[in-house]
């Protein structure tokens, strides 16, 4: 129970469905929609829709999409709707022009958004209505306007030279020139446009005809590979779950090309050394979850990519043998200096879970990658896309080399975890590289030490950023873990914004309560019926 004599919320306790996202008219979407007898997946989509006009900074419908699904009776289903290289992009040309990674941001770095597919296969598999009954909240707020909210305005402002050095993005996400401000109305009518195209006819109205033709003619007036026959080419694809067993729950993550399996190597790393030993304020327990952290991002570095490309396979990496030989990397006295990690990009996503009546969880991320993606936006049909082939290598040889057709290493990954063959926890973390770090802390506080989904988000963080040797932390990490761990050999300094954002519901089927929690680092909310 939390101290009322402090700020903070408690959980949201609930019955008969629950919607947790990261902005509060998401959350009242999905709720309208269970309310009005959708089940997860409709709710989910609606709210995901409406995140792509609300927050067009963190996710956008030229971005991609992952899911994972629990049925009522426990059948767990994993969907990756991430997009591919062009089938122009070679690894030579880049270097052949003097890259020694993939641009960042621009023309060469934008990859085929896969996130509408993604939302029709789920919607026709899963759901129980079509596109034009779950767009119209989304297209409502994007042709009559919606608040800005504090975070988003935060954010905001931090793209405005890129935005206004782009036609599209001058034109659709700039007021005056420049951002929209705390409490005002926005309005992207083009966008709502090209939303009722797509809840009209389909996915194939996005990624064929105009809209298609656009994509592609705006990435190569730019010198980009993208063209309509990559558009065409599209797949969202169904996929086996990867799981570990922790604490009693079986975690469920995305395969590669996701990097859902680096928080199952932390948390198996966390079995490994006796993570529940430590305090959650500890500073052994940031050490301890630090350093497996670390050695599990230098396995991702080093061999997650698309499947095709790999070299190991996600049973080996996951094999308590592998474990074991990993844990030798860990001293409990001292940083391990043998590794050496390179900077880590920044990155905006939206991740949101939903859970209906019938106890089907939905765990649901969607993203553009970086703030507003490439930075490129097309000028008619108002898309942001997504810069997601700066994920990619370009380093001779490495199984997640950029190359024709090809899907990068993929940040964004939703989790869920199930108990007795049933789901237990929908749970996501969003922000970038930081997401498997993420996962593990969240579960570890309510597995570990028993915090209820709101106490486990509200948690204070720690993570490294542009160098792996210095440690960001939140305001909440006092003084003396700080000064322990320093003495332990990292450097520590005060985190210059929060780290990520959560959003969690657990089911508990002693009582029949559903238990909400939602990141107090963004604007959201968890609600329920």
């Amino acid at each position: 129970m939390r101290n009322f004599d402090l700020p903070g919320r408690s959980p949201v306790i609930a019955e008969n469905g629950m919607a947790a996202t990261s902005h509060p008219l998401a959350t009242a979407t999905a709720l309208s929609v269970l309310r009005d007898g959708g089940n997860a997946v409709d709710a989910a989509i609606a709210a995901s829709a409406v995140l792509a006009v609300v927050e067009p900074h963190m996710t956008g419908i030229g971005g991609d999409c992952f899911v994972i699904l629990a049925e009522p009776d426990g059948t767990v289903h994993g969907l990756n709707g991430s997009g591919r290289a062009a089938a122009g992009a070679q690894a030579g040309w880049y270097r052949a022009q003097g890259f020694s990674k993939v641009p960042a941001y621009g023309p060469h770095a934008v990859t085929v958004p896969g996130a509408v597919m993604a939302w029709e296969v789920l919607a026709q598999r899963f759901g129980t209505r079509g596109f034009d009954g779950l767009f119209a909240d989304a297209i409502r707020y994007a042709e009559d306007g919606f608040a800005i909210h504090p975070r988003v305005a935060r954010d905001w402002p931090n793209h405005v030279a890129d935005l206004a050095a782009d036609e599209g993005g001058r034109r659709h996400y700039l007021v005056d020139g420049q951002a929209p401000a705390a409490f005002t109305r926005m309005k992207l009518p083009s966008l709502a446009r090209t939303l009722r195209r797509i809840e009209a006819e389909g996915s194939r109205a996005f990624y064929e005809g105009a809209i298609g033709a656009e994509m592609a003619s705006t990435v190569q007036a730019k010198g980009g590979f993208l063209d309509e026959a990559d558009l065409a080419a599209v797949t969202a694809d169904w996929v086996g779950t990867i799981t570990t067993d922790y604490r009693g729950q079986t975690v469920h993550e995305i395969p590669p090309s996701g990097q859902g399996i680096t928080a199952l190597i932390i948390l198996n790393l966390m079995t490994e050394l006796g993570a529940d030993r430590f305090a959650p304020g500890s500073a052994e327990r940031h050490h301890l979850m630090i350093e497996a952290a670390r050695l599990a991002y230098a396995v991702r570095d080093r061999e997650v990519a698309d499947p095709s490309a790999m070299s190991g396979t996600t049973g080996q990496i996951l094999s308590p043998a592998f474990t074991q030989a990993l844990a030798k990397g860990f001293d409990p006295e001292r940083r391990n200096t043998a590794l050496s990690l390179p900077p880590l990009p920044h990155a905006d996503t939206v991740y949101l879970t939903v859970v209906d009546r019938d106890r089907r969880a939905v765990s649901f991320i969607n993203s553009i990658y970086s703030g507003f993606g490439s930075r490129i936006v097309t000028p008619e049909s108002g898309i942001v896309l997504q810069n997601r082939g700066a994920c990619f290598s370009l380093v001779e040889g490495h199984p997640n080399e950029i190359g024709p057709s090809k899907r990068p290493m993929h940040t964004i990954i939703p989790g869920l975890a199930t108990k007795d063959g049933r789901p237990s926890i929908a749970f996501g973390v969003m922000g970038g590289a930081y997401q498997p770090m993420g996962h593990a802390l969240v579960l570890s506080n309510m597995l570990d030490h028993g915090m209820d989904p709101q106490e486990a988000i509200d948690h204070p963080r720690l993570f490294w950023g542009d160098d792996d040797r210095v440690l960001e932390a939140e305001t909440g990490i006092p003084q003396a873990a700080r000064a322990e761990l320093e003495a332990k050999g990292h450097a520590v300094r005060s985190a210059a914004a929060p780290l990520g954002g959560s959003q969690i519901i657990a089911i508990d089927y002693e009582s029949g309560f559903l238990v909400g929690g939602s990141d107090p680092r963004k604007d959201g909310c968890a609600a329920g019926w």
